[in-house]
């Protein structure tokens, strides 16, 4: 039995239907099945490429990516994925719209997504704004398939939004548990979701809050450290919570880098902006207040640079489990000594871990496409099989 087939086994267990034709906002909107699932055909997928196994799934159509925001790893990720499975990708360039002269949301929507199967958005920047944008969207589209204007309705991938990642922290947990043999080897794991020093002021909160929601689902033992006044979203830390007293794990709070790093089985070390500060940066975006943004930008990197003791160095590397914690960031780093004077990272740490970051991101085109499979595949499980039957080969030589 080849292993794609043992996965599309395990898939049939899961109960996994509500995912037909529907959307992936945030983790905790899905069940324990559901996540299961997509780890499940994301390993199917990688298993069938590594294997010259052709993954396509739709014969045409489209993926339309939306970023609001600047990327690299997701937006190839994303156009990885849709290749995979057949779509070809059409990304939205908002300034070479119509959107300039008027077009709304729900008309543009409605016009990207004739033949699309699949939108993915990023909007990540202004708190209360990103998760209202792709669903005001993704309402557009319900609409425009119930009217009979789209033949289809396109599903959603959240490909980061002001509230969570799902990509991004999905694709970390499959590389922890491929890393560490298993999700049955997970509990009792300490991880440090630790705040670090940036020079940049406003990067955005969805990674630790992703970070802490998903994590505290695998019965982990989940601290949150950072100096005082960057928190996250009060409501997030209570997805955390119950998470953890759900899952048999803990959810803590420390204000000390060192604590979170004690014992540690996986360190991540990141940046991220006070969640007030980004509320009123947020409010001056929108009064238009040029000045005001400013001003804020200096108290906030006059703020940061109190706490660049905050960084991963080798001896706080040392305190971790036996020294050899996995140290994960979902990239890019500030590097000291490499991408800026100061940073999140020593030099020397980073690159001693850069075979295992570049693994970490190497699932985010498999998770994505997943989530794409699983949306859009009525009988996953038949579909799995069929492709390792009598798929032909990816390459022909």
């Amino acid at each position: 039995m080849s292993k794609t087939v043992e996965l599309a086994e395990k898939l049939a267990k899961l109960n996994i239907a509500d995912m037909f034709e529907n959307d992936f906002y945030w983790t905790w909107d899905k069940t324990d099945d559901e996540l299961a699932a997509v780890f499940a055909v994301a390993d199917a997928l990688r298993d069938l490429r590594e294997n010259n196994k052709s993954t396509k799934i739709f014969d045409s159509g489209l993926g339309i990516s939306i970023f609001r925001d600047n990327s690299t790893r997701t937006r190839f990720s994303f156009a990885s994925a849709c290749n995979l499975l057949g779509l070809e990708v059409q990304d939205l360039d908002e300034k070479k719209s119509q959107i300039a002269h008027g077009e709304t949301v729900r008309e543009t929507a409605n016009m990207v997504s004739f033949m699309a199967d699949v939108i993915g958005i990023r909007d990540d920047m202004f708190i209360g704004e990103g998760h209202k944008y792709q669903k005001t969207f993704m309402d557009a589209v319900t609409e425009g398939h119930r009217d009979g204007i789209l033949e289809q309705k396109p599903t959603l991938v959240n490909l980061q939004c002001d509230v969570d990642h799902p990509t991004q922290t999905m694709a970390d947990m499959a590389h922890v548990i491929n890393s560490f043999g298993g999700v049955e080897n997970l509990k009792g794991k300490k991880v440090a979701m630790t705040w670090a020093y940036s020079p940049s002021y406003g990067k955005p909160l969805s990674v630790p809050q992703g970070v802490i929601g998903l994590f505290t689902r695998f019965g982990m033992d989940v601290v949150l450290a950072h100096p005082e006044g960057y928190d996250v979203m009060g409501e997030v830390e209570e997805v955390a919570r119950a998470n953890a007293a759900k899952s048999g794990g803990s959810f803590t709070k420390v204000n000390s880098m060192e604590e979170a790093f004690k014992d540690a089985d996986i360190v991540y070390p990141k940046s991220w902006a006070p969640f007030a500060a980004m509320e009123k940066r947020t409010q001056l975006y929108q009064a238009g207040d040029a000045a005001g943004i400013d001003a804020l930008e200096k108290e906030l990197l006059a703020n940061n640079a109190k706490f660049k003791n905050w960084t991963c160095t080798e001896e706080l590397m040392k305190t971790t489990r036996d020294g050899k914690a996995m140290y994960l960031h979902c990239l890019p780093a500030d590097i000291t000594g490499l991408s800026c004077a100061e940073g999140e990272v020593e030099n020397s740490v980073f690159d001693r871990y850069i075979p295992s970051l570049y693994k970490q991101a190497s699932y985010k085109p498999y998770v994505i496409a997943a989530m794409i499979f699983l949306a859009k595949v009525k009988d996953p499980v038949a579909a799995l099989k069929m492709l390792d039957a009598q798929a032909g080969p990816r390459k022909c030589f």
